[in-house]
Formats: structure tokens, C-alpha cells, sequence
């Protein structure tokens, strides 16, 4: 099968005469005279007029995007929504000193929960980067980690926050 370029006209048994104007992988897109842009498949039945031969980009930008979608979501620090216990939506985190004169302090609970996430996605990272690291020798990969198992340990309290058990925290299970 030839892959026709930009600018190349066609005759559609349905649509009639049109001139090709974008090619992704999949797709003519052809300008029609009295049907307007139309997407047909690259295998549709349509005879040639005039084909031109170009260096055709046949990657849409839709296609684009979600390659870059799928780069990002793999390496960047960047993780899924994780969501919050139906029970403390909307809620506040009163901080109340012991000092009956200080004020309290009001932190909408979801606020506090999007930054606990965010700890923990960062953590994540460093766990990642500290194992595939080529400068630590296996000995320092090791007391690192149980640093990072002992940071989880610490932040178990705030696990009643999360919607999810497979979101919670966990440190040094007992063997």
C-alpha cells in the first residue's frame, strides 16, 4: 500500500473528489468539495488522481500526547490520585496548644493529606533513585533503605487518613 502525502487528490465512491491534508497512522484526513474534512481509513476504498509522495509524519498529535502521558506517568515524581477516607472529606485538623491563651490552629484536611501524599511520593522516588544508583555499593543501598523502611514506620499514624490500604504506609513488618 503507497502512502499518499499531503496534497494528494482522491475520488471517494461516497464523498466524492477531496484532497488529503493530514495523515496520522491511521487516518486520512481529506477535505472533501461538498462533504468537507472528513477522517477515512488508509486501506478505504477510493481511487488516486494525483498522489504526492512527501516525508509523511504519520504520528497524530493525539498520539503524541499520550506517548508523553505515558513517559510521565513512568518517571516523573508525579503518581495517580490517591484518594482521601470518605469520612474526612472536607474536614479540618484543628491544632489546639496547650496554652488556653494561644489560638488554634484550622488546616482544611485535605490540604494536609494532599502534602502527607506528597511526602510519600517523594520518598517513593528517593527509594527508586538510591537502587538504581551506580555510586552506592550494595552495603550503603542497604543501610539507606532501612532508613527509608523506619520513615514509613514513622508515618503509619497518618494511614487512617487514606481511602485505600494498598496507599497506606508501611514500615518494619514483624518477621
Amino acid at each position: 500500500m503507497q502512502l499518499l502525502g499531503i496534497g494528494s487528490r482522491i475520488l471517494h465512491p461516497e464523498l466524492g473528489k477531496g484532497v488529503v491534508t493530514n495523515v496520522t497512522s491511521k487516518h486520512y484526513w481529506v477535505t472533501f468539495i461538498e462533504k468537507g474534512l472528513e477522517t477515512i481509513e488508509l486501506d478505504a476504498e477510493f481511487e488516486v488522481i494525483e498522489a504526492l509522495e512527501d516525508d509523511v509524519d504519520t504520528i497524530s498529535f493525539s498520539e503524541v500526547e499520550q506517548s508523553l502521558i505515558t513517559i510521565l506517568r513512568k518517571w516523573s515524581d508525579v503518581s495517580a490520585v490517591t484518594p482521601i477516607a470518605d469520612k474526612w472529606k472536607g474536614g479540618t485538623l484543628v491544632l489546639q496548644p496547650s496554652d488556653a491563651h494561644l489560638s488554634n490552629k484550622e488546616i482544611p484536611i485535605d490540604t494536609f493529606f494532599h502534602k502527607i501524599v506528597m511526602v510519600r511520593d517523594r520518598i517513593r522516588v528517593m527509594e527508586q533513585k538510591i537502587n538504581a544508583s551506580k555510586n552506592l555499593d550494595d552495603q550503603e543501598k542497604v543501610d539507606l533503605q532501612q532508613y527509608l523502611t523506619r520513615i514509613y514506620g514513622s508515618l503509619t499514624t497518618f494511614n487512617v487518613l487514606f481511602k485505600n490500604q494498598s496507599d497506606h504506609f508501611v514500615g518494619d513488618k514483624s518477621k
